[in-house]
């Protein structure tokens, strides 16, 4: 058990090397928390840029490795956000009929941030469940992920900024890399609709910086797709589909953000 939770610790602190010995060494062992070190292990791959090996694992896990929760976590990198809703939606309710409150908090908290890249409508309903849900559980990264899914709900429209800057100081002072990753992800998305290149290359910027360890490192590829901005160079990320198709899906997600906010004006 020592290991596993130490093993979950190091990922989320970027510690990557550490995480995938830890996860493994317990995912061999066959005991009790071995569903959820091959979990461990596909979101490792998936850090690591390997989409398809992270969602051949993935259709091995079943519910005792969360496997529709992980598959989400697959699908959106690749802008399908329709069927990464569906399958936190089916993980959530998993949870539910598990009794696992924690479970169930942290998928739908991701349910509505994929939906806030494309209903803001739908997302407001989504994050006022996942705040109910998340009622007396101490979930750190949860609460971050409801948050930032605020932030994408209203990309393009922000008021100000101040609210995103503090949101990154207070992830940086927990150290949870994935959460600042996608907080600069939901600000070049806002960024991108607004049509503002020099902030997003300075996201991109900020992206590289905080991913040299190389996880998380398709985020900046991400942001170059959103704003229709070519890749530096090649790109070491594996994906399930052709990096076209990749592109564009975020960039359709960001051109549709703009016509859903000029249909409003």
């Amino acid at each position: 058990m020592a290991v596993y939770y130490l093993a979950k610790a190091q990922r989320d602190l970027g510690d990557s090397v550490g995480s995938r010995a830890g996860m493994q060494l317990v995912a061999d062992g066959g005991g009790r928390l071995a569903p959820a070190a091959r979990r461990g292990l596909v979101h490792l791959a998936r850090l690591a840029g390997d989409f398809p090996a992270a969602h051949a694992t993935a259709q091995t896990l079943g519910w005792a490795g969360r496997q529709h929760r992980v598959e989400g976590d697959i699908l959106w990198p690749h802008g399908d956000m329709h069927r990464a809703a569906d399958a936190y939606a089916t993980a959530r309710d998993q949870a539910e009929q598990h009794g696992v409150a924690g479970e169930r908090a942290t998928s739908q908290a991701q349910r509505a941030f994929v939906l806030a890249f494309i209903d803001p409508a739908t997302a407001d309903d989504e994050l006022h469940l996942a705040e109910q849900l998340l009622t007396g559980l101490d979930l750190r990264a949860t609460s971050f992920t409801g948050r930032i899914a605020a932030l994408v709900r209203d990309a393009g429209a922000l008021p100000s900024l101040e609210g995103a800057r503090a949101l990154r100081a207070e992830i940086r002072d927990t150290g949870i890399t994935a959460a600042e990753g996608a907080l600069e992800l939901a600000l070049a998305f806002h960024h991108a609709v607004q049509g503002d290149h020099d902030k997003v290359r300075a996201v991109i910027d900020r992206l590289r910086e905080l991913t040299r360890s190389g996880d998380y490192a398709y985020y900046a590829d991400l942001v170059h797709f959103m704003a229709g901005l070519p890749l530096q160079g090649p790109s070491t990320i594996r994906w399930t589909m052709s990096e076209s198709d990749v592109r564009s899906s975020w960039r359709g997600l960001v051109e549709a953000r703009q016509e859903h906010l000029l249909a409003g004006n």
